[in-house]
């Protein structure tokens, strides 16, 4: 039996995975070793549910004394690129990770690969097929049926050997051959129903330029590439389990010793309000639905980067949701309080007004400014205080006034009063109006001198308070409201409807005519903050002195959804 203290890390039970790599160090399997891998494909950026596997393959090789590699799988050079490559690691040092001097592509084992499978045909466990991919796709029956042998299933092994040379050679056109492992056209697993190891691709290379004319699947690079590196836990998401015989497969073929990598599968990340196919992120960044991968609407890393999460919200969320075998639909309400968790702690607390109302003190000195001493974080101490300027005008937030306000309505009407953040109780005592359009263009306030905040005889009492901007002291912004890019739960759902149908319109507004106080002057990109009273945002890389940006990172309180305690 083991102990239940070897069973729990802190408060948290291990998961499965954990248990899995905590029973082979005992039994001392590969030499107790733990050593992992992250084998991203270079043909896209990473997303979010690319996170939870790094979280994992780094974080076990952290935990057990291991170590992790960075492998990228780039065995087709139609799709990949040296942009997803470099963006691939930006993203995983981002989030914490390093992989020290282990960065491996499994174009440096294609020579291997190539040997290998030169070994399963003399073997006579790999023949040359003709035929193609639609017609070998049809021949392999269902899973209840068994599939129908190739023609040239039985080839003789110098023939195999002819054709597959000849193949490297680029004598081919692309799609008139590929190689195929001979192992078993009955099995009720399909994936071994004599797949496809080699196909032919003319295209050059990212890496290894016109070298190969063949390349090698993802199902006979993935398990060798492991074993050429040493891999003792492969861990991959749960749809490849039934790719895990093939896997095993190869490796039996291949391996000389006791040594072998294992594969364990675990559920991927789904998220409510997202799409996390490769296919259709790609598809919304082509047609200019988004602009761009890094855009803050869209779940990849950088993305998220650029809208204000942080790379420990992140991790938190991951922590949050867990590994098993069972595939589950997660509320992005969660990773979203995990980032208001998060910045809730460290974000400085500032004074924007996104749609600024002119606020005149009637009674307030003309040309007198005040510096009002305001706390930079009420959640960290150390943060310290700040002074800012107050003036005879302000600006407040057009939704703080009402002319005609409801009873519960604490905020500013006429003949009521609210405080200031920092600074006075005010009293509305009239307002203007724009003659044409019948806006509310200014209000008109008196101020009470004895209840300044902070001072021993402030002790009135109000039950609204709203934050301010002096308005000779205001710095004018762009602000950027994000919300989430689709309207349902699961785009992708209903199968007879086109997931763009579903796009929310209201996923971006851009606000112009913002104000922000004056302490935001020298604001560097991805700076994070508190907007008092409206969300978390930060600086966005198209912000400069002259023409400051900010990102809506997320709203102080969930207006989808609620976060469930458990």
């Amino acid at each position: 039996m083991t102990d239940k203290s070897e069973k729990t890390e802190g408060s948290r039970p291990l998961n499965f995975i954990e248990e899995i790599v905590e029973r082979e160090i005992r039994d001392n399997i590969n030499n107790g070793r733990v050593h992992t891998r992250f084998p991203p494909e270079p043909n896209g950026y990473l997303h979010i549910g690319h996170a939870k596997a790094i979280c994992l393959d780094f974080g076990m090789a952290q935990k057990y004394g291991g170590k992790c590699n960075l492998r990228f799988d780039d065995t087709n050079p139609i799709k990949e690129d040296v942009e997803y490559v470099d963006s691939i690691k930006e993203d995983i040092k981002w989030l914490g990770f390093d992989w020290e001097d282990r960065e491996y592509y499994a174009s440096d084992y294609f020579g291997k690969l190539f040997e290998f499978a030169v070994k399963l045909i003399k073997e006579g466990f790999a023949y040359v097929d003709d035929q193609s991919a639609e017609v070998i796709s049809k021949q392999k029956g269902t899973p209840t049926e068994p599939g129908i042998e190739s023609p040239y299933r039985n080839r003789s092994v110098q023939e195999n050997l002819d054709l597959f040379y000849r193949m490297n050679e680029g004598e081919f056109p692309e799609g008139a051959r590929v190689l195929r492992a001979r192992v078993d056209m009955t099995s009720p697993n399909m994936h071994m129903r004599d797949p496809i190891i080699y196909r032919i691709i003319l295209s050059p290379h990212h890496r290894t330029g016109s070298t190969w004319k063949v390349y090698p699947m993802y199902d006979f690079a993935h398990g060798q590439s492991d074993y050429f590196e040493g891999i003792t836990n492969s861990l991959c998401t749960l749809e490849f389990e039934v790719h895990r015989p093939l896997y095993d497969w190869f490796v039996d073929h291949l391996k000389t010793d006791d040594y072998r990598p294992h594969q364990t599968e675990f559920n991927r990340l789904n998220l409510t309000y997202t799409v996390m196919s490769k296919r259709k992120l790609l598809q919304l960044v082509q047609e200019k639905r988004v602009n761009g991968w890094d855009d803050p609407r869209m779940p990849t890393l950088c993305g998220l980067r650029r809208r204000g999460f942080t790379p420990e919200s992140i991790r938190s969320f991951v922590e949050k949701i867990g590994y098993t075998k069972v595939e589950a639909l997660n509320d992005v309400a969660l990773l979203e309080h995990s980032i208001r968790e998060d910045l809730n702690k460290r974000a400085m607390r500032v004074s924007a007004v996104i749609n600024p109302l002119k606020m005149i003190i009637t009674n307030y000195p003309e040309g007198l400014v005040e510096e009002m001493t305001i706390e930079n974080n009420p959640e960290d101490i150390s943060a310290g205080e700040r002074l800012v300027s107050f003036s005879r005008e302000i600006y407040i937030e057009q939704d703080d006034f009402m002319e005609e306000p409801p009873a519960k309505f604490f905020r500013l009407g006429p003949g009521r009063e609210v405080r200031l953040k920092g600074a006075y109780i005010v009293k509305c005592e009239g307002f203007k109006k724009n003659e044409v359009t019948g806006v509310i263009e200014e209000i008109y306030c008196t101020y009470d001198a004895q209840t300044r905040s902070g001072m021993p005889e402030s002790n009135r009492k109000v039950k609204g308070t709203l934050h301010w901007v002096s308005v000779p002291h205001a710095l004018d912004a762009e602000v950027r409201i994000y919300d989430r890019l689709f309207s349902v739960e699961e785009p992708m759902a209903n199968k007879d409807v086109d997931f763009l149908e579903y796009l929310n319109p209201d996923s971006l507004k851009v606000l112009t005519n913002c104000k922000v106080e004056a302490s935001l002057a020298g604001v560097k990109p991805y700076d994070l903050f508190q907007f008092q009273r409206i969300g978390y945002f930060n600086v966005d890389p198209d912000s400069t002195p002259q023409h400051l940006v900010f990102n809506r990172t997320v709203s102080l309180k969930d207006s989808w959804a609620k976060v469930k305690n458990k």
